[in-house]
């Protein structure tokens, strides 16, 4: 029997490469977190954050943030705390994930957190000045079409190219460049990485 995170990276390198097969894998990955939920944070370290928080580093405070798979919501509370003003919406394709995201946001925070799918987002064109992914995997015409021009799309992996859903570097700016992204930047604080990209 295959393990969770073989598992994890065959689809991401398999949808990566054709959506399409989001249809047909999407649901198994999707009841392979619902399964890990409760433990999830058992699993990440302090290393969790890092590229993400450099990769934030001289932005200009958005209004409006989609953090997709949110999971049980660690990088949409790092990013309330960063961006106390923001509207931050936290988007997973698994309810026990955001159960858990749910009882573990501080009371106040201004982050909303809805079950979705990555791949056929239920917002307005251009909703959100800045998307976050950490350990996703991007649907690259949907990030496109949510991020406002001028936006920005940060891509983080906690464990840099040994993280179980990882996208090379290269990958990431081929396909992101082809649909209207700039101004590259890749940051590391290990083993975490980052890419950053501006919307034209």
């Amino acid at each position: 029997m295959i393990d969770a995170t073989r598992f994890a990276r065959l689809v991401t390198e398999a949808v990566v490469r054709r959506p399409w097969l989001w249809r047909v894998l999407g649901g198994s990955l999707g009841r392979m977190f619902e399964g890990l939920a409760p433990t999830w944070e058992t699993r990440i370290g302090p290393h969790h954050l890092g590229a993400l928080g450099l990769a934030l580093d001289g932005l200009p405070a958005p209004s409006r943030i989609l953090d997709l798979g949110t999971g049980t919501g660690v990088a949409a509370r790092a990013l309330a705390e960063r961006y106390p003003a923001a509207e931050i919406v936290g988007v997973d394709l698994s309810p026990r994930m955001l159960d858990e995201a749910r009882a573990r946001l501080p009371e106040g925070a201004a982050v909303r957190f809805e079950t979705g799918d990555a791949s056929a987002l239920g917002y307005a064109d251009g909703a959100f000045e800045l998307v976050t992914l950490m350990n996703m995997i991007p649907f690259f015409d949907e990030l496109a079409r949510v991020t406002a021009p001028g936006g920005h799309v940060v891509v983080s992996f906690s464990r840099g190219a040994e993280t179980p859903i990882y996208v090379a570097p290269e990958r990431l700016r081929r396909e992101l460049e082809r649909r209207g992204f700039a101004q590259f930047a890749d940051f590391s604080a290990p083993p975490a990485t980052a890419l950053r990209a501006t919307r034209r």
